[in-house]
């Protein structure tokens, strides 16, 4: 690659989408004009640790300065959306990490629900988020912003990757303990894991599970566009849980009378035509006054817009 010369006057930022799958990387210039996209691991420090969520945003962010050959001290803003990152000491513990890691950026953390919505566009929205974990967050005509759900696998994220991977599992294990015969859902899912058995399951699960638990979703999406009931079946009952988000938020946003926006993202979106049929249905029959659309923008460049708007502050903070 040739070497590209930028004015000495130019300003870059970072913009991160990171959740527990992986983490998108946009570096931008001050003219909204994309220079590089760079990918890295999980970085939902709840899920990951704060080092291995650290870890990962600094192999996207540093890709993505070398494809644009410019370094790290040419970093004005850095903005990162991180899954995880909702409670105020994950946030500010983030930010500092990240300050040492880029001492030259102004840096700023939020949500990759605040991502989302972001992305989404203006007025009335709800983003249904469909990917490792799950959440909706919306947005009123006057700006008002509320979420619902988003807190982690032990007490949330219903519907999602990981849920729906650690149902499958769960069945498909109780009906070996009462046949001592995998069933067609089973198999499929102790071949995707490269596993012998379900002790060897289990010790992988215990060990990692959320290296485990949302992998099998791309197994039972597959298991259902072939017709495999047991997987329909987890499907519906997912996609009903989800659905169920989006009627809690829409009530507590009061969206009674006027039209919005439904907005599905995540790593769930597309994978099966089942699920999303049977997501659309669900979300019709609970929120009739919404209206599908999809986002404005993927939420890592919506990530450095909002990095580009907070230049103007460090102007002023400069004189």
């Amino acid at each position: 690659m040739g070497c590209v010369a930028y004015s000495v006057f130019m300003r870059f930022v970072l913009g991160f989408d990171g959740g527990g799958t992986k983490t998108d990387c946009v570096l931008m210039d001050e003219n909204q004009q994309i220079l590089a996209r760079a990918l890295g691991g999980p970085s939902n420090p709840m899920r990951v640790g704060f080092g291995g969520a650290l870890a990962s945003v600094c192999v996207a962010g540093r890709a993505a300065i070398r494809a644009a050959n410019l370094t790290t001290a040419q970093i004005a803003v850095l903005c990162a959306g991180l899954a995880g990152a909702s409670h105020p000491e994950s946030e500010m513990k983030m930010q500092k990490l990240l300050l040492q890691e880029f001492p030259a950026s102004a840096v700023h953390v939020c949500t990759d629900l605040d991502l989302t919505l972001e992305a989404a566009g203006d007025g009335p929205t709800v983003v249904l988020i469909m990917g490792t974990g799950s959440a909706a967050v919306g947005r009123d005509g006057d700006g008002k912003i509320l979420r619902v759900g988003g807190h982690g696998p032990l007490l949330s994220d219903e519907g999602s990757a990981y849920d729906i991977g650690r149902i499958a599992a769960m069945q498909a294990m109780r009906e070996f303990d009462r046949t001592q015969v995998n069933s067609a859902l089973g198999t499929r899912v102790l071949k995707e894991r490269g596993v012998a058995d379900w002790p060897e399951f289990l010790s992988r699960a215990n060990a990692i599970p959320d290296d485990v638990f949302p992998r099998i979703f791309s197994v039972v999406a597959a298991a259902a566009e072939t017709g495999d009931i047991a997987a329909r079946q987890i499907l519906q009952v997912a996609a009903k849980e989800l659905a169920m988000l989006v009627r809690d938020l829409v009530q507590r946003l009061q969206f009674t009378e006027q039209r919005f926006s439904i907005v599905r993202s995540g790593g769930m979106v597309g994978r099966s035509s089942y699920f999303d049929q049977q997501v659309d249905a669900y979300l019709r029959e609970v929120v009739p006054r919404g209206e599908f659309a999809g986002l404005a923008l993927p939420p890592a460049e919506a990530a450095a817009r909002i990095a580009l708007r907070l230049l103007p502050a460090l102007n002023e903070a400069g004189n």
